[in-house]
């Protein structure tokens, strides 16, 4: 069931030109409309790659449908996006939503962390699991990550939550041009852990056993709108994932073998 935006909070920034809603299950929602400036099929990627990535039982971003009221677009001007030179308003309808991680004006949310910060990070062998997910999406852009630490008496640490998906798939492409770094999270510490194959489980074992019902499944959570109801688009989208789970070792291996050697300890 889709949640019922009820108030705009802020601009985000970003490409996608998000906002930042309200809903009315009292959860914040980072939301990109269907009329953002990157593409329509951004919205599906992130439900898609969303419910994938969950599935490895990767720590992404909770995923939801937000449906905004025409009559909330149109008393809010805040809610309008920048395209080909002027301001349009959002359209209306189902969008995509990115649930804010923590309590909102509570939590302490980071898109960069310090290299010397990296070590209070308390489930970094999670960025080993994105890894694979990155390469089998094909995903185009850098892994973004948010860093969140909640106030806790017993805990110090930042929790890394992955978000963005919207360029998996070559954003709207649809594709897969394969190259070894893309996907990657630009500060290589992260993978200091890396040091076999086993450093991928168990997300490996996971990737190469996803039954096809299981990307069916992920699939039927996207609102057909959100690719134009092209459904022969979306199953040869889900036949090439289907195929690639087979090339993850292929695919690894060439990040791994690349000139920036991303795994360092990885003999």
């Amino acid at each position: 069931m889709a949640k019922r935006a009820l108030e705009h909070v802020r601009r985000m920034r970003g490409g996608a030109q998000a906002h930042l809603l309200r809903c009315d299950d009292a959860a914040y929602y980072v939301t990109k409309f269907q009329n953002n400036p990157q593409h329509l099929r951004i919205l599906a990627n992130e439900m898609l790659g969303a419910r994938l990535a969950d599935a490895l039982g990767l720590p992404v971003a909770r995923a939801e449908v937000v449906d905004v009221a025409a009559d909330l677009v149109e008393r809010t001007p805040e809610l309008s996006v920048h395209l080909r030179g002027k301001w349009e308003k959002c359209l209306p309808g189902f969008q995509f939503g990115s649930r804010f991680p923590g309590e909102l004006g509570r939590a302490v949310v980071f898109d960069l962390m310090p290299d010397e910060r990296l070590s209070d990070v308390e489930n970094a062998a999670d960025f080993a699991g994105m890894v694979l997910f990155d390469q089998w999406t094909c995903n185009t852009n850098g892994r973004q990550v948010l860093f969140v630490s909640e106030p806790h008496p017993a805990k110090r640490g930042y929790r890394a939550v992955m978000i963005d998906q919207g360029f998996c798939f070559n954003a709207g492409e649809w594709n897969f041009p394969d190259s070894p770094l893309r996907g990657l999270y630009h500060r290589h510490k992260v993978y200091a852990s890396i040091r076999s194959w086993e450093s991928f489980e168990p997300w490996l074992a996971r990737l190469e056993a996803l039954s096809s019902r299981a990307l069916d499944e992920a699939a039927a959570s996207v609102p057909p709108e959100w690719y134009n109801h092209d459904t022969e688009a979306m199953t040869r989208l889900l036949e090439q994932l289907d195929r690639r789970r087979k090339r993850i070792r292929e695919l690894v291996t060439a990040a791994k073998n690349s000139t920036r050697q991303p795994f360092p300890n990885w003999s």
